[in-house]
């Protein structure tokens, strides 16, 4: 199509994967590429200084909140998602929660039960209307890590 760009993730990258018969009960921290094919009950965020993509596939769920610059969700996350470079929501997409995004894309078919808020941090510049909204995603993001 003209004048449509195709985002690129940082890292194809898989390093670790929760496989289709797995439930993790606890907080992930990590870095590189995260493969969600299982449960994951708890936080998702990424490792102090790191780069990281998390994909949850089609049968794949996060029970928490979800703290990862590139995501490419399928699966079902019931808890804010923070998504300060890019997130995908396919078309089996389901989150009940509210989506903080600084590049959202969402297919036919993707559902999300709480609130979009555009973030425009990931661009590198803070618009002043954009100061509390952002202050409340910076606290939300310390809190997945702590």
């Amino acid at each position: 199509m003209l004048g449509k760009k195709q985002y690129k993730r940082p890292s194809d990258n898989l390093e670790t994967l929760v496989g289709a018969n797995t439930k993790i009960r606890g907080d992930i921290e990590f870095v590189g590429g995260l493969v969600v094919e299982g449960e994951v009950q708890g936080a998702v965020g990424v490792a102090d200084g790191g780069t990281a993509s998390l994909t949850v596939t089609r049968n794949g769920s996060v029970r928490g909140d979800v703290a990862v610059p590139h995501m490419e969700i399928d699966g079902v996350i019931e808890g804010d998602v923070y998504a300060t470079e890019y997130i995908s929501l396919k078309e089996h997409a389901r989150i009940n929660g509210n989506v903080y995004y600084a590049l959202l894309e969402m297919a036919v078919g993707a559902e999300v039960n709480g609130s979009l808020v555009h973030s425009v941090r990931a661009k590198g510049a803070e618009a002043p209307e954009d100061e509390a909204r952002q202050k409340t995603a910076d606290a939300a993001l310390a809190s997945v890590k702590s």
